[in-house]
């Protein structure tokens, strides 16, 4: 079932998120009883540039009132792992990527990606990082469709759960966060690919003000 908030135009998604995120007790984490403060903002993989657009503003929007937001865009963590690991040839992986791309099959290439940005070895390290590094009172993961199927949804929020556990993480996810008695909690990404079942996050739209 997909939350009847995260049906509404954009508007009202827009100012229903300002509301929450901006809250105390979203900041603060209450009301959790002890899971992960993970939260999941779908939205339809047709609205992907009006939500990229909608991101800036609630990020701008959040800072005025002065809530911190750090944004990773997944797609363009990822280059930037390709581009600081070096090949076998001394190139860096990005480079031979690009160069030879024609040439692989797509099993290869995505063995490649999969082995470079794998999410327990490099992507969380990274992530890790930037969480460390840059004050913040929310992160926002952005990039998730770019990524796929090089990276998958459910495989980077499990890696995540010992890393972004001090404060409120909320993925923009291209797709649905379905919930069902018969089948669980899952996440479809762009409404068509069953990207596995995934429980510890709540959908930010089913959130109360």
């Amino acid at each position: 079932m997909t939350s009847r908030i995260g049906l509404r135009p954009l508007a009202e998604r827009f100012e229903h998120l300002v509301a929450v995120i901006g809250g105390q007790r979203f900041l603060k984490m209450e009301s959790l009883n002890n899971d992960i403060p993970f939260f999941i903002c779908d939205y339809r993989a047709t609205e992907a540039v009006e939500m990229a657009r909608l991101q800036k503003q609630l990020i701008n929007r959040l800072g005025q009132n002065g809530v911190r937001v750090l944004e990773i865009n997944l797609y363009d963590l990822s280059i930037d792992l390709l581009k600081r690991r070096e090949g076998s040839d001394k190139r860096s992986m990005w480079d031979q990527v690009v160069d030879e791309e024609s040439s692989w099959s797509k099993e290869g290439l995505l063995e490649l990606l999969q082995n470079v940005l794998d999410p327990r070895e490099h992507l969380t390290p990274a992530i890790a990082k930037q969480i460390h590094e840059t004050p913040h009172d929310v992160l926002f993961l952005t990039g998730i469709g770019e990524v796929f199927p090089y990276l998958r949804s459910h495989n980077i929020l499990n890696n995540l759960q010992s890393t972004a556990k001090d404060k409120p993480t909320v993925m923009f996810f291209p797709g649905g966060y379905q919930h069902s008695l018969e089948q669980g909690t899952s996440l479809n990404l762009f409404d068509q690919l069953h990207d596995d079942k995934y429980y510890r996050a709540f959908n930010i739209f089913d959130i109360q003000v």
